[in-house]
């Protein structure tokens, strides 16, 4: 698969399958999490974990964790919206959002790297524009049944957006300060001032404290789920994709994730989908042929 000369290979395709699975399956998880711990202390514990599993994970593949030390101030400036921003506004939003609700307006992403791409001179050609559009009705779609029920949350629908934007600015530097340093290494760095960002704001906000250490078993599957499977593995993907491949591919084919959400959530958290849904997700699959399948060569 193509978009323009960007050819996909085997291992890309494969990546973007993986996160779509376990990122789309995060959203319940995140809220069934956040209905038994507070929300920035879930995620301190997260990335606690996670930093140890990139930690081993770089031991196993062989990968220095090491980053030169002029990279460090563009390592900073990415990881404000990468890391900081998208975790911290996104969290706190799905404690106020259902999940499926929280999945489909995180996944306004694409827009704002489009737009914030604009501002770097990122070419979107006609295919990116029609693809972005199917996307974003897809996106009203599965709003629509939920407008009322968002009218009563309107912290949740704009910290979700911020979190979103955040994501969307983050893509797109990444794609304009491309960093010679492995993924692993790249993504490893970012988690430690998250990590003292997060827990800052658990102790502030949450009084995050040795008597407050999650003990439960619902509590902790979700922490694990997130370091090995949201950190370590799709985090690490996406930085690696991301520098690698146009805005707009690497935005779109991960679309599907919210469909996803919106699915896992109503199958196990009775977060039941509506008419809409099903069109919606006619829409995000036809976006991703637009901008993935191949284009003919000029004769």
């Amino acid at each position: 698969m193509q978009s323009g000369k960007q050819v996909l290979s085997a291992w890309q395709v494969q990546m973007l399958l993986g996160m779509t699975a376990v990122w789309g399956l995060n959203w319940p998880v995140m809220k069934y999490a956040v209905m038994h711990y507070p929300p920035l202390s879930f995620r301190f514990f997260c990335i606690v974990l996670g930093i140890v599993a990139m930690w081993g994970l770089s031991r196993v593949m062989s990968v220095s964790l090491a980053v030169p030390r002029a990279l460090w101030p563009r390592l900073m400036m990415l990881t404000l919206p990468n890391m900081i921003g998208w975790h911290v506004f996104c969290v706190l939003a799905v404690k106020e959002l259902t999940s499926g609700r929280a999945a489909i307006l995180g996944y306004t992403m694409p827009v704002w790297t489009v737009l914030f791409g604009l501002l770097f001179k990122h070419p979107v050609d006609r295919r990116g524009w029609l693809a972005l559009s199917m996307a974003m009705v897809a996106v009203v779609l599965l709003l629509s049944a939920e407008f009322q029920a968002i009218a009563g949350s309107p912290l949740g629908v704009v910290l979700m957006l911020v979190a979103a934007a955040c994501w969307g600015l983050g893509t797109t530097l990444i794609r304009q300060y491309p960093l010679p340093v492995h993924p692993l290494a790249f993504t490893h760095f970012m988690m430690w001032p998250t990590l003292l960002a997060m827990g800052a704001l658990a102790v502030g906000l949450e009084g995050l404290s040795l008597a407050t250490l999650p003990t439960t078993w619902p509590q902790l599957w979700p922490i694990v789920y997130n370091a090995l499977g949201v950190f370590a593995f799709a985090q690490v993907g996406w930085f690696s994709l991301a520098k690698t491949l146009p805005p707009v591919v690497s935005s779109l084919s991960v679309m599907v994730i919210p469909v996803v959400g919106v699915m896992s959530g109503a199958l196990w958290l009775g977060e039941a989908p509506h008419w809409p849904d099903f069109l919606a997700l006619a829409f995000i699959l036809g976006a991703m042929v637009v901008v993935l399948m191949p284009k003919k060569a000029p004769r």
